[in-house]
């Protein structure tokens, strides 16, 4: 049932960054160009983190996504977040009760979002050994990738997927 409701969470964020609503008005792919354009403006930075010390304690890093660009920006829905271990990628899914609603950010402003995962044993075999994270904001197809130094990831009871999650934007200062 678990793996069921990750794997339809892990779809629906998917989904969310390539949705893209037209409005009916036959414009489409330039309003589909603005998102786009106002997303890669987006500053994108990772930490400091409250790492987790040892296996099976759980950590946190923070990701702060700030408006560099000359007007608002609208982000609409979740993150998507997935570890990269060098032969494989392993996406994260977002935690069940994260909003996925629309974020404006006027010019300067800032958004934040928390990226929990539970520590692995190094070199265990029901751990990720994961070297970069991965985020791609919502209406981009451009990635933001950052070293992961924050040891082995735990893997679920499935052995596939990280004991991780990615919680919805918060409203950073004003």
């Amino acid at each position: 049932m678990r793996a069921t409701t990750l794997t339809v969470a892990a779809l629906s964020a998917a989904l969310l960054l390539t949705a893209c609503s037209s409005g009916g008005d036959g414009d489409s792919d330039q309003d589909r160009k603005a998102a786009a354009s106002c997303v890669d403006e987006l500053a994108v930075e990772f930490g400091p983190a409250n790492a987790a010390p040892a296996a099976g304690d759980t950590g946190n890093v923070p990701v702060t996504v700030t408006n560099r660009g000359g007007a608002e920006c609208a982000l609409d829905g979740l993150p998507a977040v997935e570890f990269d271990a060098g032969a494989a990628s392993t996406a994260v899914a977002p935690d069940q009760a994260a909003p996925s609603g629309k974020t404006e950010l006027a010019k300067g402003a800032s958004t934040s979002f928390t990226l929990t995962y539970v520590r692995g044993e190094e070199g265990g075999g029901k751990s990720l050994v994961a070297q970069k994270a991965k985020v791609t904001l919502p209406g981009s197809t451009k990635g933001h990738s950052f070293k992961w130094s924050y040891g082995a990831v735990a893997l679920k009871s499935d052995g596939k997927t990280p004991d991780a999650s990615v919680s919805g934007f918060q409203r950073s200062g004003d």
